[in-house]
């Protein structure tokens, strides 16, 4: 094994002994100076407005025009909101998952009350509640300039306007996600000075994640035509963005505080920079693609801004490329935790690396803050293509957000095809990491069965045909395909990734860090044997929950949100793909947990699932009304027969002409 394969852990043991000597670093040590952020601030202003009267979003509106404190204030409060909510989210990241919380680094010593921080890992989460205090102003601004914006009226005080602004909050749906992004970043910025455990900062920064969901769902361009594609890529690209820009953020802010650590950091910085690259990049070009439907396209304002944008994109991959190919592995061993003391072709010196490390991450910030800018306008400026429904759009348009699809034929089941790109990343995430999991431990000399790999990349694959192929497509509109791709969720796609032995692989192949951080395996460790994961993996827990959410799903109106709501239909595929995974993992699975039942009573409680089913299979058949009436009887279908109340489980007759009331 090569010596630095196990850099982290080296590099964690030899910043345990330095960092009680010199926990700021050495003096006089390149690092970001704090000047350097207002620097990038200015910079992304000057583009944003540079950019709004290029496309000509600031000028003033020909109808209902809120005034120019709104066109103008707007956008900044946008900007603010942008950077701040990165800020947080790229801070909880680097404190749970890159940064020591002790200055007495060890692997798998517990931090004891009282111990003193490591100065990087306090600076993060004061920078964490104060940009969160930053990002609830913002996200509150955000709210009242657009409620301006859309209803074309200065600010006031007028008992009228206050009036419209509580209509605005609670009946439409801009105001309904900006009240909770708004909740969202309070809640967050209280437990940002309020938890030290790594385990409640992990959920504060899945609940801080979790402000993404509202913004997409109102974001610009979300509202027009393919919507579940511009939603789920706009999601993706923010996610990519809070974790690269938010991590640079994060990263010039401790910078003078990492000393010995700052190789290991800027390590698993570059890692996780590299893998927002992608998200960003490639869930930006989809979202343009629905936008953007020809080249002539391309000279509007807002294909102007999206080649600028991209052009600026690239370029920073590039400098993180440098970052992650050239300079890092030219940092001497204390820094950097390796073996080198100057660069592979010995060219460079240490001191002068990590001199042009730090100018490097300095233009870095400087561009984000460009491209940050030209964002916001962006979000302010026409699309080339109309995003508002046509006048004609057909009923199951309406209900769908896609014109009806072909008449259901065997060859279709193959064709039909409407990519969510939330699956698809989802898909292409795991493969890759699985894949090359399975390489790492092979070249170790280990052994890992080829047809566990050929069962997880099964699995995948028709992961992607369930969510993305004909029974995405067809399940929006007849009864019959969505209970296909259900049962697809929980019965077919679960028994091949689990098959799979992702946990078991994941283990043998991520090398345990020993600074006492928690990296991927780390959490993996402290979830299998979660207090959590001993009830959801119970084998009596999982029969129950694999069987009974069946029914509280389909006679309930959790039914009716998942057909009609965005977030609703993915929640749906990842409750029923987890329930079943883990209902499966209970009975044949491999990876480890915390108990796993006797044979006997796995077979008692298989058989038992399987007689639910049954039961649950013929209510359906023999039920007397269709479910979701209301749905799938008003899609306009004119092929196959019209729905029939007494054969909702049945396939033509699934789908629906007008004759049911809405």
């Amino acid at each position: 094994m090569p010596k630095t394969a196990n850099t982290d852990t080296a590099a964690g043991s030899r910043a345990g002994s330095e960092s009680r000597r010199a926990p700021g670093g050495p003096a006089g040590e390149p690092a970001v100076r704090n000047g350097l952020l207002i620097a990038a601030a200015a910079v992304m202003f000057t583009a944003m407005a540079g950019a709004l009267l290029f496309s000509g979003a600031a000028a003033a509106q020909q109808l209902s025009d809120p005034g120019a404190l709104t066109r103008w204030a707007l956008p900044v409060a946008k900007a603010l909101h942008n950077g701040a909510m990165a800020a947080v989210i790229g801070a909880l990241v680097f404190a749970v998952a890159i940064l020591p919380k002790s200055l007495k680094l060890k692997r798998g010593r517990r931090v004891e009350a009282g111990e003193p921080e490591h100065p990087a890992f306090a600076l993060a989460l004061t920078l964490a509640g104060v940009a969160g205090a930053v990002w609830t102003l913002s996200a509150l601004a955000v709210l009242l300039f657009t409620y301006s914006d859309v209803s074309g009226l200065p600010l006031s005080a007028d008992a009228s306007y206050t009036q419209g602004l509580g209509a605005f909050v609670t009946d439409f749906s801009a105001g309904r996600a900006w009240l909770a992004v708004s909740i969202i970043a309070a809640v967050v910025t209280t437990l940002a000075f309020g938890v030290r455990s790594l385990n409640a900062l992990a959920a504060t920064g899945v609940l801080a994640a979790g402000a993404i969901i509202p913004i997409a769902l109102v974001g610009h361009s979300a509202g027009g035509d393919d919507h579940s594609a511009a939603v789920n890529s706009i999601g993706l690209h923010l996610a990519g963005v809070c974790l690269w820009i938010g991590g640079l953020i994060v990263l010039a802010v401790v910078s003078r505080r990492l000393g010995p650590i700052t190789g290991v950091v800027l390590r698993r910085y570059s890692a996780l920079a590299g893998f927002a690259f992608a998200l960003v990049l490639l869930s930006g070009i989809v979202n343009a693609s629905l936008r953007i439907t020809s080249f002539d396209q391309l000279r509007s304002e807002w294909g102007v801004l999206v080649i600028v944008k991209a052009a600026a994109t690239l370029l920073l991959g590039v400098i993180g490329f440098l970052h992650r190919r050239w300079i890092i592995p030219q940092l001497p061993e204390k820094a950097a935790g390796t073996a080198k003391a100057s660069g592979p072709d010995g060219g460079s010196s240490p001191k002068s690396a990590n001199r042009i490390l730090w100018q490097l991450i300095a233009v870095e910030l400087l561009i984000m803050g460009a491209v940050s800018g030209v964002a916001v306008a962006l979000g302010r400026t026409a699309t080339p293509r109309p995003e508002e429904l046509p006048p004609n759009a057909s009923p199951a348009r309406i209900l769908t957000g896609y014109d009806l699809p072909p008449e259901l034929t065997p060859e279709r089941y193959l064709t039909e095809w409407r990519f969510d790109w939330l699956w698809v990343a989802v898909v292409l995430i795991l493969a890759v990491a699985y894949l090359r999991g399975m390489v790492k431990v092979r070249r170790r000399g280990d052994k890992w069965p080829l047809v566990r790999t050929l069962c997880w990349l099964t699995g995948l694959a028709l992961l992607t045909y369930v969510t993305s192929g004909a029974p995405a497509v067809y399940g929006m509109v007849l009864f019959s395909t969505h209970m296909l791709a259900h049962m697809s969720l929980t019965m077919v796609v679960p028994l091949f990734l689990v098959l799979g032995a992702p946990v078991t692989l994941a283990l043998k192949a991520l090398t345990p860090r020993g600074d006492g951080t928690r990296g991927i395996r780390e959490w993996i460790l402290v979830g299998v044997h979660s207090r959590f994961s001993k009830v959801i993996t119970n084998p009596v827990f999982a029969a129950v929950n694999f069987a009974g959410s069946i029914v509280v799903f389909y006679y309930s109106e959790l039914f009716g949100f998942a057909l009609r709501q965005h977030v609703g239909h993915e929640l749906m595929i990842v409750h029923f793909l987890l329930t079943g995974y883990i209902f499966v993992l209970t009975m044949i699975g491999i990876d480890p947990l915390p108990y796993r039942a006797l044979y006997p009573l796995r077979l008692v409680i298989l058989l038992a699932t399987m007689a639910f089913h049954a039961f649950f299979g013929v209510a359906v058949m023999g039920g007397t009304s269709l479910i979701q009436a209301s749905y799938f009887g008003n899609m306009g279908r004119e092929w196959g027969s019209p729905p029939s109340p007494t054969s909702s489980w049945a396939g033509p007759s699934c789908g629906g002409s007008a004759k049911f009331p809405p």
